[in-house]
């Protein structure tokens, strides 16, 4: 799924990139599985505010969504086929979106988003590719299932140049 502001059309300018999870839900209600999030409606509405445009990238979950979006193996619920994900973004996706679309490629125009599993492999992307991610959004973030996220977060959190904006509920 590509959102693409309003004015990309009709000029040369070039956007940063937010890639979102769970693209299935983002923009539509017949293809979403608990509710369309709004993002074009409430992106539209923040340009016309005078915010700063982006360009939306969502990425559809599959079939396996638990171990889609989880880096480690989980003992209830099998292999965690996250790091193959990440690296898909990384190697295979953004490449792709940076050489169709005019997009400002730096880390610093790069954001990566989701909710709940789609928060905790956004989180995942931001510590493992810190050179390809500037920034996260993580939605209530499910940490829970992969209580390794905790060593990875030791070992390389602190080396983190970026912003991470966190969501919990209603805090």
């Amino acid at each position: 799924w590509i959102y693409l502001p309003g004015a990309y059309k009709k000029g040369k300018r070039r956007y940063p990139v937010i890639y979102m999870n769970d693209g299935q839900n983002l923009f539509d209600d017949h293809t979403s599985f608990n509710g369309e999030w709004g993002i074009d409606e409430c992106l539209d509405s923040l340009i016309k505010k005078g915010k700063p445009a982006s360009i939306i990238v969502g990425i559809d979950n599959g079939p396996e969504r638990i171990n889609e979006y989880n880096p480690f193996d989980h003992e209830e619920y099998g292999k965690g086929k996250g790091e193959e994900y990440a690296r898909f973004l990384k190697e295979t996706l953004k490449p792709f979106i940076d050489k169709r679309y005019r997009t400002l490629s730096s880390k610093e125009n790069t954001t990566i988003a989701g909710s709940s599993l789609g928060a905790l492999i956004s989180y995942y992307a931001m510590l493992r590719y810190p050179d390809i991610y500037g920034k996260a959004g993580l939605f209530s973030p499910a940490f829970w299932i992969a209580p390794k996220i905790n060593e990875l977060t030791d070992s390389v959190g602190y080396k983190l140049k970026g912003q991470l904006f966190f969501v919990a509920g209603d805090q």
